[in-house]
């Protein structure tokens, strides 16, 4: 199977590249690369090489490693907006947004499919209708691409920011100020592949996060990206020491943070998050067709 990605950040190194896209070690990615299964233009690519904006990269697969077809499958989902370019949805958590490793036959894209939407052929291979994600666990507002023209012009806002993404979550701790602009390099973890760091030499990344409301032991946030990394908002809250409630990856401590007094308490409350408490509460966009806000 052949996946295509239409690079959408110039001046990045291949290897680093396809290991953040594929979501693999850069030894893995190295490995694909070395095999010459990785082209631009027709030609193999080098680890080394330097991508340049707008470079279609196509990655060659070995067969067993995905399927060539993607299975429609059946979900309940809520839509907020939805005409013949884009559909606005609102995205259930422990859905996985795009088919991958353990996850052909069951993510949104085989539900959509299901449902008959029709999507965009998508700027890479087995993410019809994708311009950007949610993780799995995380719940809210996501927009899918239904024509080709959508597609090139929302991803193209999202490149140059003018798509505004507001998240509400309810994190471990107290934001010592508020509002607060915190800003990270990001980049993936060099022994847990699967997870993202702050790390120096990582992706330049920014969370705007602000106090809604103060618990005992935990705060209600009010989050907007100022970029959108993979992980971005988990691991910048747990760096500051505010881990978001339910979150198994990046828990930092979890309950262990708040005082023995209250330990029975905050453990009551991760009892009933069977997930992050995060949630994309609002998106706003300007039409990528009509050019209405």
């Amino acid at each position: 199977m052949n996946i295509t990605f239409c690079v959408v950040r110039s001046a990045e190194r291949l290897d680093r590249y396809l290991a953040d896209q594929l979501a693999v070690s850069r030894t893995q990615a190295g490995r694909l690369i070395a095999d010459k299964r990785v082209t631009a233009r027709g030609k193999p690519l080098r680890a080394s090489a330097v991508l340049e904006r707008g470079v279609e990269v196509t990655v060659e697969l070995p067969d067993e490693a995905a399927p060539r077809t993607y299975a429609p499958a059946h979900a309940e989902l809520r839509f907020v907006y939805e005409d013949e370019d884009l559909a606005v949805l609102d995205k259930p958590a422990g859905l996985v947004v795009h088919p991958g490793p353990g996850h052909w036959d069951d993510s949104l894209v085989n539900v959509l499919i299901g449902r008959g939407t029709a999507l965009s052929s998508g700027s890479t291979e087995g993410r019809p209708g994708i311009v950007h994600r949610l993780d799995r666990d995380t719940s809210g507002l996501l927009v899918v691409a239904k024509s080709d023209l959508a597609h090139r012009r929302l991803a193209g806002a999202i490149e140059r920011r003018e798509v505004t993404r507001v998240y509400a979550a309810i994190v471990w701790g107290h934001l010592r100020k508020s509002p607060v602009d915190i800003e990270a390099p990001i980049a993936r973890h060099p022994k847990e592949r699967k997870r993202m760091t702050v790390a120096q030499g990582g992706r330049h990344a920014v969370t705007h996060a602000s106090v809604v409301a103060r618990f005992a032991h935990t705060d209600l946030l009010r989050i907007r990206l100022g970029t959108g990394r993979t992980h971005q908002i988990r691991v910048h809250l747990a760096h500051v020491g505010c881990p978001i409630v339910g979150d198994r990856e990046y828990t930092f401590g979890g309950s262990r943070r708040v005082t023995p007094s209250a330990r029975m308490e905050a453990e009551r409350l991760e009892a009933l998050a069977p997930r992050q408490l995060l949630h994309a509460a609002a998106l706003s966009f300007v039409h990528p067709v009509t050019n209405v806000p």
